[in-house]
This record gives structure tokens, sequence and C-alpha cells, in this order.
């Protein structure tokens, strides 16, 4: 007996040290999550103490290349709450100080509480109930904020937006979404971000860094004043301004001539790739996407069948058309498939081909490839692509050739995104041998896709790639990425956008095709291109569409030699390349060189700004001018 009571006691000691031991393990790991793991803990203990405002730093300002103010910020004022500290109050007045239904109230606070939309969400941590309060509505709010404890009103800015015009380059902000706030700790719930255009590709320089303002409370919670005097608050540090390379007065002018239509244009400035103008029409006033009616109307424009959200310039992919038979002289004279005394036959149309398609006007016959480019000659390119292609002499293979073929293209900017400082840039589409060989077997030739050598068939471009290759043909071989910021406050631009990059065509070659282009306004189809006292250069395009009407197009720089700008110009269901992209494009030109349009061409802006282009509308005859 006396064994087994010392066996017992001996048993009693062990468990009760287990249970002390496991009781301080218990404490110590419970400890640990609530000071380590949980910060709801370590809220809760400072928001006794203290009270952190956010302090938002001013968004940066944009401005264009003349110093005019475009993107500016403008006082707005959002509701705030923190969860704890709410107590019991009239929710009806309170909803119709600030103009809400309870039911939008009771929304509201359960969207706040859902940690699967609202992440990190604490109710110890001030939260946005309600933001975009004009100063009428805050004041009215603040005078009776006394009666709504757990709620006070926080300082914001909105921006503001000083023309109606460039709406898709300048883009737009709007708050930020979960995904935002997990793929970056800068944000919390309630804040705003760049959600297109310049707002967006440089959203990190715009938005400034955050401050932090320590506010002391007493023992009923009452703020009693800033917690050692500021000396722990964090200044915010504002946003970066942005100089675009845009020319405002341009811009305007742009989507002016192009309203009542689809299309677009852009003007680069060949020497450095700045972009002069971007217009997508139709557009829309970037003031509509500001503030608390900023979801409806981007439902209204969504909803619009003429996608004014679309930013054509950049996101529109069209087939060329007879803008792309530069490229084509190029290969063909590197290539030394031609030279300036090869001749070829024009019978109205490619007699290559069996049904003498395509099909070309009447002009002198044969021609060389200077006259070819001049009176923008079908026949002329798609015997050059037979004779690069079908050619066993100079390539083993069609595939080869094709590869070849193709690689000239990549190197001028077709094929791929070239890298513009903006969000959403198309690619285009330009085939591969393999894609051929997919859909036609491996037996195939030129014949299979002679539309290519005119800018039809699946070639596919943005009126952006479109218009780098007139900016490369002016700068005799090379261009610069094409970028609409000029300039980031105090930070240089990336390298992208100030090195050259060469194409795989020599310089010699270049100034052959714009000799060409230059006889097209001196005596071509770009004829109502010329303005006076300055050498312009163009070739017209006529892009066929398997919609509707054809697509009018236009390239050109000026002036013939120095050139001080690249422009392309096109128009959706607008016909021949001279019935629109000729006339806006001369409007264009002369406004940006000379300043102004002159008196002489005041009537053909009027015609031009009034003309009504649709699918199945033309106001103006489809003609050649």
């Amino acid at each position: 007996m006396e064994i087994n009571t010392k066996y017992t006691l001996e048993n009693r000691r062990f468990v009760i040290g287990g249970a002390v031991v496991l009781l301080v393990l218990i404490f110590i790991i419970r400890l640990f999550f609530l000071q380590v793991v949980d910060s709801d803990y370590k809220a809760w203990a400072d928001s006794n103490a203290f009270q952190k405002k956010t302090l938002i730093p001013s968004r940066g300002i944009i401005y264009d290349r003349n110093g005019k103010l475009l993107v500016y910020n403008q006082p707005s004022y959002e509701v705030m709450l923190i969860m704890r500290e709410i107590q019991p109050f009239d929710t009806l007045d309170f909803c119709n100080i600030l103009g809400i239904t309870k039911e939008l109230f009771v929304k509201r606070i359960a969207e706040i509480k859902n940690r699967r939309l609202n992440p990190g969400y604490s109710s110890y941590v001030p939260q946005v109930f309600m933001n975009h309060l004009s100063a009428q509505e805050c004041g009215v709010l603040q005078e009776k904020l006394y009666k709504f404890p757990g709620f006070y009103i926080q300082n914001r800015t909105i921006r503001e937006y000083e023309y109606p015009y460039g709406a898709h380059l300048l883009g737009n902000i709007g708050e930020v979404n979960r995904g935002d706030i997990e793929k970056d700790p800068y944000y919390v719930q309630g804040d705003n971000a760049g959600r297109s255009g310049v707002e967006l590709s440089y959203e990190e320089a715009l938005r400034g860094v955050k401050g932090v303002e320590i506010l002391l409370r007493d023992a009923h919670g009452r703020i009693k004043g800033r917690y050692e005097e500021g000396r722990h608050d964090v200044a915010p540090v504002s946003g970066k301004n942005l100089t675009l390379s845009i020319d405002m007065d341009l811009q305007a002018l742009g989507e002016k001539l192009m309203q009542n239509k689809r299309g677009s244009i852009v003007m680069i400035e060949p020497e450095t790739g700045e972009v002069l103008c971007m217009v997508s029409s139709p557009s829309y006033d970037p003031n509509l996407l500001v503030g608390r009616q900023r979801g409806k109307n981007h439902i209204m424009l969504s909803k619009n069948s003429d996608k004014p959200l679309l930013d054509r310039a950049i996101m529109g992919r069209y087939p060329p058309g007879s803008t792309f038979k530069p490229t084509q002289a190029l290969t063909f004279l590197q290539e030394g498939v031609i030279t300036t005394e090869t001749m070829y036959t024009c019978a109205h149309g490619y007699t290559g081909a069996r049904n003498g398609k395509p099909a070309c006007h009447g002009h002198a016959s044969p021609l060389n490839v200077i006259y070819a480019l001049a009176t923008s000659c079908n026949s002329f390119f798609c015997w050059g692509l037979r004779d690069m292609i079908d050619s066993r002499r100079r390539y083993s293979s069609v595939e080869e050739a094709f590869e070849v073929w193709k690689n000239y293209l990549v190197s001028m900017g077709y094929g791929y995104k070239l890298g513009i400082d903006l969000p959403g840039e198309n690619r285009g589409f330009l085939p591969n041998s393999e894609y051929y060989s997919k859909y036609h077997g491996r037996r195939w030739s030129s014949s299979t896709i002679i539309s290519i050598a005119i800018g039809q068939g699946e070639v596919l471009a943005t009126p952006l790639q479109i218009c780098n290759l007139a900016a490369t043909i002016a700068n005799r071989g090379y261009f610069i990425t094409p970028h609409v910021v000029k300039e980031v406050q105090d930070t240089p631009l990336d390298s992208l956008y100030t090195d050259k990059r060469y194409t795989m065509v020599e310089r010699k070659n270049y100034e052959i095709v714009a000799e060409g282009m230059r006889n097209a306004v001196i005596g071509g189809t770009c004829r109502g291109a010329a303005i006076p006292g300055i050498e312009v250069c163009g070739k017209t395009g006529t892009a066929e569409n398997p919609h509707g009407k054809d697509h009018s197009a236009f390239i050109g720089f000026a002036p013939y030699q120095n050139p001080k700008v690249a422009i392309c110009v096109y128009v959706e269901n607008g016909g021949f390349g001279a019935t629109y992209g000729v006339p806006i494009g001369k409007l264009m030109m002369e406004k940006y060189l000379k300043g102004e349009i002159s008196e002489e061409n005041k009537l053909l802006e009027e015609t031009m700004s009034n003309a009504v282009v649709s699918p199945n509308v033309l106001s103006l005859p489809n003609r050649e001018l």
C-alpha cells in the first residue's frame, strides 16, 4: 500500500507539472498571436491612445509640350469612419445630409466589413465610407458631424481636365479594387489610381508618397492634439509633374476634323519619336469619368455602339492598304529584287494572276519604283513580291523567302508592339510562313498571298505603326520608339524613348522611297497634300474593307529634307485615300508647321469638320481628288 501511494503521488506531480507547462505554452502562443500575428490587437491598443490620419499626397500635374496646363487637382472630401467608434445615431438624418438612401448606407457598411471586398479590414482602422464630396456637401456635413460619432471628414483631391480633348491618351483615375490592393501595399480601400492612358502608365510617378499625422486621444477618445507636437508625423510627398509631347492645339484640331467619323490621326516628330497628337474618334470629354458620376458615365460610354472608349490609335487593327507599299519597295530594293531601273508592266491589274487581280487604276506603263509609289500602282508591287517569294535562285524555299520578307517588316515596326508609353497597345498582325503552310498546305506561292504586297490580306496594323513607318522614312532608316511623355519631373526618360532603332534597310534605299513619296505630292495621288512653301511627301491608301466601304488612309512627312513631322490619317469607311486622308493630313501638317490654317484652306477645314462618315453614309463623293 505504501508503494502504491508513493507511485500515485509521483504521477500526480508529473501530471500537475505537465499541465503547468502546457498552460505556459498556451499563454506564450496566445501572446505571440496577439502581439505579432493578429494586427487587430495592436490596432486596438494604438487606437485607444492615438489616431493615425493618412495624409494623401497631391497627384502630379500634367502639361502639354508648350506648357499648357492639361490636368490638375481640385479639392475634394471623403467621409471616413472608424467602425468601433460608431455609436447609435439618426441614420435617416445622416443619409439625408449626404443625399443617399438608407439601403445604400446599409450596403456600404456591409461592403466595408466584407474582408473579401476589403482585404485587411479592421474595425480600429479608418475606412472610406463615401468619397468625392463637394465643398458645399462637406460644409453641410461638418456642421452636424458631432451628431455622428465615429465619422469624420478627410481632405483629398479630384482630377480636373482643362480641355475636353485627349481623353484616350490622358486617361482617367478610379477607385482601386481588391486586385490592386493585393498587388501593391501602397493602396487601401478607397484610394484612387490610374485606370487608363498616361494616368495609368505613369501611376507610380504621379501618385506621390503618403504621409501620416499622429493625433493623441484622451481617456474618452477625444482628440487632444498632435502626438509630441508632430515630431513623429511624416509629410506627404507630392507626385511628379509630367510634360507631354502632345501639342494640345494640334490635338483639338485633329478631334474637330475627325468628329462624326471613326478612325485616328497620329503625328510624330521623327527626330525624337515624340507623339505630337494622337486622335481616336469618336472620343469623349475626360471630365465625364471624374467624381461620383464616373461609374454611371463609364457604363453609358461602354454601351455606345461607336465604341468611344476604344483607343483606335493604338488598339485598332486595320489593313494598311497602299500605305504599306513603301515597305515593299524598301524590301525589294534591299534584297536586290529590283533597282531604280527595274520596270514592271501594269494592265489595269496584275496579270501574273489568272483573274487579273489585284486591279489597278489607269497610269503609264511600264514604270519604275519611284513612279509606282507616286501613282500607287498595285501591279508593280505584286510583280516585286512574285520575283522575291517565287525565286529559287535567291532562296531555297518559299518559306525561307517569306521569312526574309517578314523580318524586314518586323524591323520596320510591324507585327509587334512598338512599346509606346501607353497601356493597351495592339501588336497588329503579320503572318509567318507557318501560318500559310497551315492554311494552304505545303504548296503555296506568291499567287496565294499576293494581296499582302499592297497591304491587304492578312496584314493588319495600328495607326501608330503606320505613322511610325512615315517617321522611319523621314529619318531615312531609323525610328525612336514613339512616346507621349516628353519629361518626368526630376527623372530621366527610359532609354527606350531616346535610343535609335535601325531597320534592315540601308539609307540609300530610303532616299529612293522618299523621292517616290515626294513625287506623289508633286504629280501623283497625293496632289491634294501640297502646301505652298513646304515640300510635302505622301502616300495614299485605299484599304479594302470586307465589312463595308473602303477605308481612307494617308501617310506623309514634311519637309522633304530635315523633316519635322510625320503623320498617319485613317478614316474608317472613308473611301479613297484622297477623299479624307489627304485633306485632313494636309490641314494637320499646315497647322503644325505654320502655326495656323491659311485663309485659302479655311473652307477645306470647315468641309472636313462637318463631313459625316459612317459604314452606311458618306457625305462627300467617294472619288480621288
